[in-house]
């Protein structure tokens, strides 16, 4: 899964065909198009990677939606504004990103709706991922993985995005036992076969989970939570998933937001924020590995940036999934893919201070 040499990401196809009425000549486009494109501050780094055998071409930077989902039902990153998350969105599609990751339990289906509103008009110009098996509909939030289930799961899903499919349905931290079995994969061929998703994949924690998907033979797509803070996937997934062509689609990249470098060792969190019970000492520790990790940025590079470029640095990552709540954080976010990369020797720093834990 090599980065592409495209900067400007390939659009899907509307299905049933491309109307041609109105259409101004196809020169005229592509000069409109260019020119348009010049205008836009970062536009032109936006570099694209091919998502494993899915064959999807998609930006190297994504938008990951989980903070966009609010925090009515905790489990959030913080109080949002939906007029501000739209604007986010509108703008990242702007700068050429074109992979959009949600989940239908952030915000207990809020971040699709938002997603919907936001692409009305656009929906062609990007690649949507979902995932399912946090069930919300029936009191709380529980598990749940049952085919009838994820069917209905996914018919709530669609009318909250506003579309008739999804490009990359993925089951959200099923237990392990499910992972390794090819029967759990047999509800989502159906859907395939159906049209309501193109391609199906499996959101994990740990590298031992990705093994067994692997083993299973039939997800296209990973979901791993990889950054400066969490390496350990370099060396207990990568090689394989490279092997099998699946597609990694690499979440919390800024580590929860602290390798931002904006977030002080006595920082406290709101009630609804994932981070509002953490401990003390937690906060404080990961304030204090990205100040060690500090020297990766510089003039022409943000520390969030670098982040993102150690994320990056690994071929094997088909597009990373930052997230954002702000145009400004887009901005940055969508700037990383154009920054200077890390040296040989940076990353190689930076994996020897994650192997002594930072020295803390």
């Amino acid at each position: 899964m090599d980065a592409g040499n495209g900067k400007i990401p390939t659009k899907r196809k509307r299905r049933g065909g491309r109307s041609t009425r109105n259409e101004a000549p196809r020169e005229t486009v592509g000069v409109a198009l260019q020119s348009f494109l010049e205008s836009i501050p970062f536009a032109r780094g936006m570099k694209t990677r091919i998502l494993g055998r899915t064959g999807l071409k998609v930006s190297e930077i994504g938008f990951g939606a989980w903070a966009i989902g609010g925090n009515a039902h905790g489990n959030s990153y913080g109080p949002t504004e939906d007029g501000a998350s739209i604007a986010a969105l509108r703008r990242a599609v702007d700068l050429g990103v074109n992979f959009i990751d949600t989940a239908d339990v952030y915000g207990w289906g809020h971040s699709e709706e938002v997603i919907g509103e936001a692409l009305v008009g656009r929906r062609d110009d990007v690649h949507l991922a979902t995932k399912v098996g946090g069930d919300f509909y029936h009191g709380g939030v529980r598990m749940n993985f049952d085919d009838g289930y994820i069917a209905f799961a996914l018919e709530r899903s669609l009318k909250r995005l506003r579309t008739d499919h999804v490009d990359v349905y993925q089951l959200h931290n099923p237990p392990a036992e499910l992972m390794g079995d090819p029967a759990t994969y047999e509800v989502l061929d159906a859907l395939k076969a159906e049209h309501k998703i193109d391609h199906y994949g499996v959101s994990v924690h740990e590298p031992a989970e990705a093994v067994l998907c692997l083993e299973a033979g039939a997800p296209e797509v990973l979901q791993i939570p990889f950054s400066l803070f969490r390496q350990e996937w370099i060396d207990e997934l990568f090689d394989e998933a490279r092997k099998a062509n699946v597609g990694v689609i690499a979440r919390e990249p800024l580590g929860n937001g602290f390798l931002s470098g904006k977030i002080r060792a006595d920082a406290r969190f709101p009630p609804g924020d994932i981070r509002h019970h953490w401990p003390p000492s937690m906060v404080a520790g990961r304030a204090a590995a990205t100040e060690r990790l500090s020297f990766l940025a510089r003039a022409d590079r943000t520390m969030a940036q670098a982040a993102l470029q150690f994320v990056l640095s690994f071929p094997t990552v088909s597009v990373t999934i930052p997230g954002a709540k702000t145009v400004a954080q887009i901005d940055e976010n969508a700037a990383a893919s154009s920054a200077t990369p890390l040296a040989a020797d940076e990353v190689r720093k930076a994996r020897e201070l994650y192997a002594k834990d930072f020295g803390l």
